[in-house]
């Protein structure tokens, strides 16, 4: 955006227009010489363009309002009317908004609407010959004397014949040609007389603006220049002069030619032409030409206005301020009643702008004005607090960025930063809008001298995501120069949040007094230049007696009725109260209007979810017989072909209707709806307290959103007018799920579900909507699986279904999961996801969720692009383990902390903010933002309302949990500059301890005033402390070992003592004992100190350096992790002691972990990205595998059936359920890595260690569910291989020894020796024909022959062994090609195929890293080796080069690296697994990235199987799905659309080394890059 916009965005200046996707066509005709032409567009020409708006998520509305209203009668609409009609399509429509039909008629003329005083008695004078023409003319115009200056206003007498108002419109003709000649009227004021109506309708819709979005049609006869000059002319009108109706035709057609020369097309007919005969049916020629021009013109116009509100900038937020602009202006009103309120905000404001000050909050009833008040205030904001404050108004909930709150603040972020020059900011996550929000008003104040005004109206509107508190978003503090005024609705009952404001920020809008009442009648009615008669003055204000007071949308109604009257108007009472207007209204509406149709309309209206646009409810009312019955009943309907509701009837009840209404944003449209809710509630009293009138209103309402009579279908109905029933096309809109690829029906996915809910139709919403995948997955791709889940619930506050709740908890799951899904490329992620996860529930929901299931798999398969379909269950399914994902900081979570009443948890990062949530829904409570770095420590106390953070900047901050507001900020910079490393809180005594490795502070809590401090001046240098507060003693370990306890309130030093045993240790982590008065600090060395408060110690060694301690809740159970290992150590009175018989052994480091509140579960993470969950009873059983984050986690909070982790390296937490049932995992929980794992018979045999580095050999039947053996080995096992055409189970042992068990008698075990070096076997490799056997050491390889003999199979010594000596480097991979072909790769990145029978080695190219995976083809031409930076080389084996290098990662992931990789059975796909949680599948001729799928977890080993492949992972599931690949595939399909991945792939073409080693084409040789490579020297043994 250049900086003309930001200027405009910071000056608040007029935006161009107000947002509209509405195309509105305002049609202008004579009605009875183009009736042929508009029934051909209604029939022909309107569902071609409305389909083509449907795809570019536009919506289509015609306005003609001569369009089945008959001729020569009184139904016709008035002047102001049509120019309103006129001037909104102008304003709203997206292209074209104008077109003309001209023929051979000048058209109908009316008598005027007003005359003034000096022509009534011009008019009268000479009309005194003319009797009757004087008499009509004093019958049908009255004096007005309100008016300013006095008017004569046409008053048309009840049943007034037409043809009566068409004499007097012709007298006045007279009269006024007649005083024109006598110089009495001008010649413009004449000619007002004798324009019809179609001539004002050109001259406004194409002479007022200029406007160049207009279609202009004439239609001329063969013979005909510009005048009618052959065939049969129509008769002049009575009165008019001959020819005179052709000359002022003639003379528009000539202006409009020369004025709009490119929008004009002329047809032209035969002379003997027919109107009537246009309408029979096959159409003419002529008629298809229009339809067909009007349709390309309407296209050609919409294209180029969608193209230039894409170019340049964020049209999105141009439209949005412009609608608000719109808005304010409009609600704003000239005069404010509220002058004194107004004055006191802006005092406020001014006096708050050099300091942190709170939220301003308007509070008041319905109809008090508070909407008006803020618009005045975006006025008078700029007058308090300078030009040069920046002010932004949001009327929240009425337009597409105005709600749900996400979208808010993110419009919010982006306006503020445009219009200050701030760094644009940057999309974080969907969950992080808030903690954008907030710290851009931070650094608005920070950075900017500008004031900022944020005035939002309405907070109660918006959709809060989650459930979370309406006002849990706002901040509590808004800092210097920002300001924040917001608006809610003080309802009976309600309050708002307890320390949100404080007094004095509460403004509360009271009733209008009297003498204001009387204040604003008199500006109201100055305004609009009308005065009341002394009688009607009086009347006026006895409706508010003495000491009465008024809310000012009564006075609002009363005023609007009032200026109505006229001075001939009898006095009488204005409504006291809105509803009475409102039932006022109703009535008048109903008897000027027709009863039938005003009921219809306002009840659909009410009936309505989100509103309806104006061309909806024209449908809607198209669809209801009983409409259509009043309508027609004096005439038969215009057209054979269509019946609908004229657009007349309800333009007229609209015009009426205007000060109820009110135009918002939803589902991606302008709609109608009610502006008051005493309205809604009037109509909904008065219309729809009957069952069956609602129920009715809301099955017409989902007939129409489900499109039942679209598309040409008939509806049947019988009209009064006709003596049989009849069955006619209603042309109402087509409703697709899909108007294009990436455009879905918002309002059909909106409405639809809520219309049957209503309605009562539960069934069909089950079967229909939530049981049809393509509604879901639209739904849940477009609107997201939050607004699905919430249609679900409200489905089950009706009836209780099992398979509705679970499909709503699996689309809470999915939340996170659809975050980058977009158009219908996202459905093909829905389908994968919903089958991975519904697989398990299918048998025993075969109803709903075996529907679902077989859907997701047939629309998978009928793809026309490479996927992936799941043939079984294996991510977390609804009702398992996963319960929930919350958002929390984009920089990760450094601290984790629950109140001891489990009610709240705290989440620290490391930009220095803290999230509150509600730990019974999981709601964010509050967002405490003070700290500017990384928060290290985080302490709840008083009870859980109040808690304390300490961070890097350092700082100490108290926070109030009640109100979410800072209470002190204690800053402090500790001798040395080290950071706090603990904090302690003594609730008796007051104090607060900050605790770094260099000192201790003590504060008071309520004084913020140092209490004392303890420096390492004197003594050695601290390392930890613990306050044991039931002793009243402060207990310190220094660096040099010395145990000192100081009085915890004075700092006085009580005993020092000297600790044997205790080194130049670290400490790493203490735990506090407060029942048994004792500290447990761990060290960096190992060691595990237990210090009491009398001073005594006991220390204790572990093998390595301690990592954390974690204590029970009763604090009989100390779990203390240290390496890869986790010992648990029972605690009481006479000390410590193991409580397992061995340590509870991890693949990596371990990290945290959390005991359960029974002592029978240890909860532990690693390195790695798992839970481990431990049963303590049961001796330290690993009993199950939690986990989908990417990333290793770091904290984990624990109570009840709650579990939740956090990581440093990801922004989501996860809420875990441990109690959950497991029966859907089919493989028991393991830690066994890729190595350790092997699969045979289809993955219906799996085989694992029973625990990491154990002895035990497991062999689990995976369809059976249970181990059908369990092998003995006499070492670890280090790895596995099957060789299942052999029968044959090889284990690699720690001793260096092979196992090698017969499947068929799998005790009857064979052993291969140990090599020379006796180092363990971590590798093993198998030829495609098992023909070969490959071992593996650290540099080391042995190939041997597999033979059977006639006793069983045969293996002879090793046939070659061959050394690798590359310095630091050893074999990290292993691949074996017959003729004793050995493929190597290093944990250097280097890659080599050695030729064990030539004794020569090829060294290939290298990878930049470790190279993780090798795997060969299985006609052995093709390798694959992937590697710990995710790169994956395809090589060609027989000419040893690569043929594509192929990069993929998910950018958001944590882990990096290629874990394993097989190829298909035909060798034409590679299939790999990473720790970046996906699968791939990769073309092989052409290195193609075919299909992406995320599984939510690492693959630990995949095979290949006919159709596809089956994996396993470590947390119980097994992963087998078909790869459907149509051939041929289209390349053009971005398999990256809803993945957020980095793909990149380099192939290259030729040979580069023949099989003898020797350069084969040195052209292509040089060309391409070449890398260092180590030397490789073999040594044959």
């Amino acid at each position: 955006m250049d900086f003309s916009t930001e200027a405009h965005l910071e000056q608040g200046g007029a935006f161009p227009s107000r947002p509209s996707n509405l195309v509105r066509i305002f049609i202008s005709s004579a009605p009875s010489d183009s009736a042929a032409e508009r029934d051909a567009l209604m029939e022909t020409a309107y569902p071609e363009v409305q389909a083509f708006c449907q795809k570019h998520g536009l919506m289509f509305e015609m306005i003609d309002l001569r369009w089945g209203m008959p001729a020569n009668t009184g139904h016709r609409a008035t002047p102001p009317l049509l120019l309103e009609e006129i001037r909104r399509c102008q304003a709203l429509s997206v292209g074209p908004s104008f077109v003309a039909l001209l023929g051979s008629q000048y058209g109908h003329c009316l008598a005027p609407l007003t005359i003034t005083s000096q022509e009534f008695e011009v008019f009268r004078t000479h009309l005194l010959g003319e009797p009757r023409a004087l008499q009509l003319l004093a019958r049908w115009y009255q004096k007005d004397e309100n008016v300013v200056p006095p008017l004569y206003v046409l008053q048309r007498p009840p049943q007034a014949d037409p043809a009566q108002e068409e004499s007097l419109r012709l007298a006045l003709s007279r009269a006024a040609r007649e005083a024109e000649q006598r110089g009495l009227l001008s010649r413009e004021q004449s000619q007002l007389l004798l324009k019809s109506e179609l001539h004002w309708e050109i001259e406004a819709g194409l002479f007022g603006t200029g406007d160049q979005a207009a279609l202009i049609f004439f239609r001329e006869t063969e013979d005909q220049g510009g005048a009618h000059s052959g065939g049969e002319s129509p008769p002049p009108r009575e009165g008019v002069g001959e020819g005179e109706d052709q000359q002022m035709l003639v003379a528009l057609k000539a202006k409009v030619a020369a004025l709009h020369p490119q929008q004009l097309t002329v047809h032209r007919v035969p002379c003997s032409w027919d109107p009537a005969g246009l309408r029979h049916k096959p159409q003419p020629r002529y008629l298809k030409e229009i339809c067909e021009q009007f349709v390309a013109a309407t296209k050609r116009q919409v294209l180029a206005s969608l193209g230039a509100k894409e170019g340049g900038h964020p049209c999105h937020l141009l439209q949005e301020l412009a609608y608000h602009q719109a808005v304010g202006h409009e609600r704003s009103p000239a005069h404010c009643w509220r002058q004194g309120l107004l004055d006191r905000i802006c005092l406020r404001m001014k006096q708050d702008n050099g300091h942190a000050h709170g939220p301003l909050v308007v509070r008041g009833l319905p109809g008090c004005g508070k909407t008006a008040l803020l618009c005045q205030l975006c006025q008078a904001t700029q007058t308090a607090l300078g030009l040069e404050a920046v002010v932004v108004l949001r009327l929240l909930g009425a337009s597409p960025l105005s709600c749900p709150l996400d979208r808010l603040l993110r419009s919010l972020c982006l306006q503020v930063s445009l219009a200050l020059r701030l760094p644009l900011p940057h999309a974080e996550g969907a969950g992080n809008a808030v903690l954008l929000f907030h710290r851009l008003l931070q650094q608005a104040s920070q950075e900017t001298t500008k004031p900022l005004v944020l005035l939002l109206d309405s907070v109660e509107q918006l959709g809060i995501p989650g459930g979370a508190p309406a006002y849990s978003w706002l901040p509590k503090i808004c800092p210097p120069r920002v300001h924040l005024v917001f608006s809610t609705l003080l309802a009976e009952g309600s309050a708002l949040p307890q320390g949100l404001t404080r007094p004095g920020d509460c403004f509360e809008m009271e009733p209008l007094s009297r003498e204001e009442t009387m204040q604003a009648l008199a500006q109201h009615l100055a305004a609009a230049g009308r005065t009341l008669t002394p009688a009607q003055q009086a009347s006026f204000l006895q409706s508010f007696p003495e000491g009465g007071r008024a809310l000012p949308l009564a006075l609002a109604l009363a005023l609007a009725e009032a200026r109505r009257w006229a001075s001939h108007t009898p006095p009488q009472a204005v409504p006291l109260s809105a509803v009475e207007g409102a039932h006022r209204l109703c009535a008048f509406l109903e008897q000027a209007h027709g009863p039938v149709l005003v009921k219809r309309a306002l009840s659909y209206l009410a009936c309505s979810r989100s509103g309806l646009s104006e061309a909806e409810l024209k449908d809607v009312l198209s669809l209801d017989n009983e409409v259509l019955a009043e309508i027609y009943q004096l005439r038969p309907p215009p057209s054979r072909a269509v019946l609908r509701v004229p657009p007349l009837p309800w333009a007229q009840l609209r015009q009426d209707l205007a000060q109820w209404l009110e135009e918002k944003w939803a589902d991606g449209f302008l709609l109608v709806g009610f502006g008051h809710r005493e309205f809604s509630e009037v109509v909904q009293g008065r219309y729809l307290l009957a069952p069956e009138e609602r129920a009715r209103c809301h099955l017409i309402l989902a007939d129409f959103f489900r499109g039942t009579w679209s598309w040409g279908m008939k509806k049947p109905v019988e009209l009064p007018s006709s003596s049989k029933p009849v069955s006619l096309d209603r042309k109402v809109t087509p409703q697709p799920l899909w108007f294009s690829s990436t455009k879905a029906n918002q309002r059909k996915l909106s409405e639809l579900p809520f219309h049957l809910l209503q309605a009562g139709r539960v069934e069909e919403l089950q079967r229909d909507v939530f049981g049809n995948v393509n509604w879901v997955a639209c739904k849940a791709v477009s609107s997201g699986p939050e607004s699905l889940a919430r249609d679900l619930e409200a489905c089950l506050t009706h009836t209780r279904c099992p398979e509705l709740q679970l499909l709503q908890r699996l689309f809470l799951l999915l939340q996170p999961v659809l975050s980058h899904a977009e158009g219908q490329a996202g459905v093909s992620l829905i389908c994968t996801e919903m089958l991975a996860r519904l697989r398990f529930l299918a048998p025993s929901y075969p109803g709903l969720l075996g529907s679902l299931c077989q859907q997701c798999e047939n629309w998978l398969r009928a793809r026309p692009h490479p996927v992936l379909v799941p043939l079984c269950g294996f991510l977390h399914p609804p009702g398992g383990p996963l319960r929930k994902t919350l958002t929390g900081s984009p920089n990760g979570t450094t601290v984790l902390a629950l109140s001891p009443d489990h009610r709240l948890l705290l989440a620290g990062s490391q930009d220095g903010s803290v999230i509150a949530w509600d730990s019974a829904d999981f709601s964010v409570l509050h967002l405490l933002l003070g700290h500017s770095a990384e928060v290290r420590c985080v302490r709840i106390f008083g009870r859980g309302t109040r808690a304390a953070s300490a961070a890097l900047d350092h700082t100490l901050r108290l926070w109030s949990l009640a109100s979410g507001r800072e209470e002190l900020v204690i800053p402090h910079s500790p001798a040395g500059g080290q950071p706090c490393s603990q904090l302690h809180v003594d609730e008796k005594n007051g104090l607060v301890y900050w605790v770094s490795s260099s000192e201790v502070n003590a504060w008071h809590l309520e004084a913020a005033v140092p209490a004392f401090r303890i420096s390492t001046e004197a003594l050695d240098g601290w390392l930890l402390t613990a306050i044991l507060v039931p002793r009243l003693v402060l207990v310190t370990v220094s660096e040099q070992g010395s145990l000192c306890v100081w009085h915890s309130r004075t700092g006085q030093l009580l005993s020092k003592g000297p600790l044997a045993g205790l080194g130049e240790e670290a400490p790493t982590g203490s735990v506090l004992l407060p029942k048994l008065g004792r500290m447990v600090a761990g060290f960096s060395g190992g060691s595990l100190l237990t210090v009491s408060s009398d001073g005594k110690s006991l220390l204790e060694k572990l093998p390595e350096g301690i990592v954390f301690l974690v204590l029970s809740e009763d604090e009989s159970l100390l779990a203390a992790g240290f390496g890869q290992r986790v010992r648990v150590f029972s605690v009481d009175m006479k000390g410590s002691h193991c409580l397992l018989a061995s340590d509870l052994m991890h693949d990596g480091e371990v990290r945290t972990a959390a005991i359960s509140a029974d002592n029978a579960t240890l909860f532990t993470s690693s390195c790695a990205e798992y839970i481990w969950v431990w049963s303590l009873s049961k001796q330290g059983l690993l009993t199950d595998v939690l986990g989908d984050t990417g990333a290793p986690i770091m904290h984990l909070a624990l109570w009840g059936s709650n579990l939740v982790s956090a990581s440093l390296h990801t922004p989501c937490l996860r809420v875990w359920d441990p109690d959950y049932d497991r029966r859907h995992k089919p493989l028991p929980p393991s830690m066994a890595g890729p190595r350790c794992t092997a699969l045979s018979h289809q993955a219906k045999y799996v085989y694992f260690p029973q625990d990491h580095e154990s002895c035990k050999l497991v062999i689990w039947d995976a369809e059976e569910g249970r181990a059908c053996e369990i092998l003995d080995a006499s070492a670890p096992v280090q790895c596995l291989e099957v060789a299942e055409r052999r029968n044959l189970l090889l284990a690699g042992l720690a001793t260096g020894t092979v196992l090698v068990f017969p499947l068929e008698a799998r005790q009857d075990a064979g052993c291969i020796p140990p090599a020379e070096n006796q180092k363990p076997v971590n590798l093993l490799a198998l030829t495609q024909h098992e023909e070969q056997l490959a071992t593996a050491c650290d540099d080391l390889v042995q190939v041997l022959d597999l033979e059977q003999g006639e006793s069983g199979l045969l293996i002879s010594c090793p046939t070659y062994t061959f050394y690798t000596q590359i310095p630091g480097a050893t074999i990290s991979s292993l691949a074996l090609l017959a003729g004793y072909r050995v493929l190597y790769g290093m944990t250097s990145g280097a890659l080599f195929l050695y030729d064990c029978a030539q004794a020569q080695v090829f060294p290939l190219e290298a990878h930049g890293h470790q190279i993780t995976c090798l795997e060969t083809s299985h006609g052995e031409k093709w390798a694959v080796s992937g590697s710990a930076d995710s790169l994956r080389c395809l090589w060609d084996v027989e000419l040893c080069h690569w043929t594509h290098k192929m990069f993929f990662h998910k950018q958001d992931s944590f882990c990096h690296g290629v874990v394993c990789a097989c190829f298909s059975k035909d060798d034409r796909y590679v299939f790999t697994g990473s720790l970046d949680q996906s699968i791939t599948a990769w073309d092989v001729s052409q290195g193609v990235l075919l299909a992406a799928q995320l599984v939510h977890t690492s693959i630990m080993r995949i095979v290949p199987t006919a159709d596809g492949f089956v994996a396993t992972t470590r947390l119980g599931y097994l992963i087998r799905e078909r790869f459907h690949c149509p051939q041929p595939s289209t390349s053009l399909h971005d398999q990256l659309r809803n993945v957020k991945a980095t793909c990149r792939v380099t192939s290259q073409e030729g040979a580069w080394r023949d099989p003898g080693g020797h350069p084969r084409d040195q052209e292509n040789a040089s060309d391409r890059q070449t890398q260092k490579k180590f030397s490789q020297i073999c040594r044959i043994v």
